[in-house]
């Protein structure tokens, strides 16, 4: 049985690995173009690229799946199944169509919950404390399709987007391995999706990641775990953007009553107090301007910051 992989981040790679361990017959790789990464904007090959080479596959990666020229390259190769877990683009129904078992897709979260493109880091910031994985067979909508089977992941409060990813992504290929036996034997009962539970996960915008310090500190709290340590969430400090990269669990103090929000209560070098629209939170990690990311007991003696300054606003 032929089998065409595609995936983007390392989410994938865990899925793609089970694969070839299982002795299943990957024909190709599929995956995003290289794009630049860095303030050096260097052209860096997407993690999923980089494991199928190193597995010996190869690897294709067109601009456009929805390109004729994209959908034949795949035809070529004759597929009995494609698989794709996080690869990014919604595929068209001309290869849908392709494979005589149809498409899959690794999706991580539990649908109809979470459709879109990023429900990891929106089940943090949504204070959700289980989520898990979805296996499912691709339609032409986004994330619509009959779901095959699933597994729950619990959320802690230690959880940030990265460390979630790991747990999913292991999680889903574990999922991956049980499923296919079951399916290439055409054993499986699909399951529509309930459409009116459905919630969704667009991608996240460069507001999504502003901190509104107005908001109360769990709210914030979790709003820093979903977004590290991919885009970060920021604030602004003298006019300029200041990342938040780790906070501690809120306490439940509530701080000075008379501050407004995003105003520095107490500073140490055990951490930073910000009283926000409910309750204090304690900034850990942080990154300044033009600076690397570092504990605050790093960046406090040299910053020269005190009781009454103001996180927030906008550039100067």
């Amino acid at each position: 049985m032929r089998i065409v992989f595609m995936g983007t981040p390392e989410f994938a790679v865990p899925s793609l690995r089970l694969l070839i361990e299982q002795g299943y017959d990957v024909v190709a790789a599929v995956s995003q173009p290289d794009r630049p990464k860095g303030r050096k904007r260097v052209l860096t090959p997407p993690p999923l690229k980089e494991a199928a080479l190193a597995l010996g596959l190869p690897v294709l990666q067109p601009e456009r799946m929805r390109s004729p020229e994209a959908v034949a390259a795949i035809a070529e190769l004759q597929p009995d199944l494609i698989v794709t877990a996080a690869y990014g683009q919604i595929l068209p129904k001309a290869l849908l169509d392709i494979p005589r078992l149809g498409c899959i897709n690794v999706h991580g979260s539990l649908l109809p919950r979470y459709r879109g493109g990023a429900p990891i880091q929106r089940s943090i910031i949504n204070g959700e404390t289980v989520t898990g994985v979805t296996i499912m067979y691709m339609a032409e909508g986004l994330d619509t399709g009959d779901m095959i089977s699933k597994v729950e992941v619990p959320i802690t409060d230690e959880d940030t987007s990265g460390t979630l990813f790991e747990k999913l992504s292991a999680a889903g290929a574990e999922l991956l391995g049980r499923t296919l036996p079951a399916l290439i034997a055409g054993e499986l009962k699909a399951e529509p999706q309930d459409n009116e539970l459905a919630t969704y996960a667009p991608n996240l915008t460069r507001e999504d990641e502003r901190i509104d310090w107005s908001k109360p500190a769990s709210s914030i709290y979790n709003q820093v775990r979903g977004l590290s340590p991919m885009a970060g969430a920021f604030t602004y400090l003298n006019g300029e953007v200041f990342k938040v990269w780790a906070c501690a669990k809120p306490d439940g103090k509530a701080g000075n009553g008379t501050a407004a929000p995003g105003t520095v209560v107490a500073a140490s070098t055990s951490g930073i107090d910000v009283q926000t629209g409910d309750g204090l939170l304690r900034l850990l990690e942080v990154q300044p301007a033009g600076k690397r990311v570092m504990t605050i007991a790093d960046w406090l003696p040299g910053a020269r910051l005190s009781s009454g300054a103001v996180f927030g606003g906008g550039e100067a």
